[in-house]
Order: structure tokens, then C-alpha cells, then sequence
């Protein structure tokens, strides 16, 4: 294993973990939409509704999971089967570590091996932090759609990014 952890691919033990992290954000930011905890059961129920697509996690030196990545179908109808949407989160008490680019950077590579051609990511608006990780991977924006949700009061914004991952 890495000084820094290793990215390896999500086992099921690692759900608890994975609830931790994202409930974090869904509870107290406009990162997520979600308004109430995930459960491990519901988390996953949602790695199983697509076993073709990777989820991946970072596991620090001594076994804490940091943080995970995973892809989801961007439509249902079977032209976009070549496009998914990608996602990132990391425990807060280990951002600004390099966690995130590690975590797309094997993310990334499965889904070019895995022949999966275009990757989308949402971002709430404002966030400059997940605004500059997708664009040094080379996302550009390609739409911005103003107030389309509302979380703790407020109306919120929220801009698209585009990767052609064979560019």
C-alpha cells in the first residue's frame, strides 16, 4: 500500500464508510441534492442497480477509507450506454490531499477501458474547488441551469461539465 493510501475498487464492508462521507455532505451542504441520510442498505441498493460501472474508494495507510469515486448512468434510453456521470466525495477532514484526482484518475481509466466514451459531471453552484479538479482533468462547461434546486432555504444553481475521454 501506498505512504498515501491506496484506490482500490469498493468492497461491500466499505458502505459504512462510504454513508459516513456522503452523509456528511447531504446533511450540510447544497453538494448533494439529497436532503435525508443514506442508509448502507439504500447505498447498496444503488452500487447494484449497474455492476458494469466501477466504483472506487482510497483506502489511507492504515485502512480509514479517505474517500470514493464512482460513475452512474447519465439516461436510461440505450444511446447514451457510452455516457455516465462520474462523482467524487472525500471524508472533509482529508480534503486538499490529492484524494479527489487520485480517485478520477482510476475512475477515469476503467471507464476508458471499459469503453465508455463521454463523462459528466453536476456541480451546485458555487463551488471553485470542484470546479478547478474537473477542469485540470479537462471538463468543460457545457451548460448552466439557474435555480433548479432548492435545499436549506435557498434557490440553487447548477452548471455541467463535459470529458470526452478519448480526446
Amino acid at each position: 500500500m501506498r505512504k498515501h493510501g491506496a484506490v482500490r475498487f469498493l468492497r461491500e464492508d466499505d458502505l459504512d464508510a462510504v454513508c459516513r462521507i456522503y452523509n456528511h455532505y447531504v446533511l450540510g451542504s447544497v453538494i448533494s441534492f439529497e436532503e435525508d441520510a443514506v442508509s448502507s442498505a439504500e447505498m447498496a441498493r444503488r452500487v447494484q442497480a449497474h455492476p458494469a460501472l466501477p466504483w472506487r474508494v482510497l483506502e489511507s495507510a492504515e485502512g480509514a477509507l479517505c474517500g470514493y469515486a464512482y460513475a452512474s448512468p447519465w439516461k436510461a434510453r440505450a444511446a447514451y450506454r457510452y455516457s455516465v456521470e462520474c462523482s467524487v466525495y472525500v471524508d472533509p477532514a482529508q480534503v486538499r490531499r490529492g484524494y479527489a484526482r487520485r480517485l478520477y484518475q482510476c475512475l477515469f481509466e476503467d471507464l476508458r477501458e471499459a469503453g465508455m466514451r463521454t463523462v459528466i459531471a453536476g456541480i451546485a453552484q458555487p463551488n471553485a474547488a470542484s470546479v478547478a479538479l474537473h477542469e485540470a482533468f479537462g471538463f468543460r462547461k457545457v451548460a448552466h441551469f439557474e435555480r433548479v434546486g432548492f435545499k436549506f432555504g435557498r434557490w440553487v444553481d447548477v452548471a455541467y461539465w463535459q470529458l470526452d475521454l478519448h480526446d
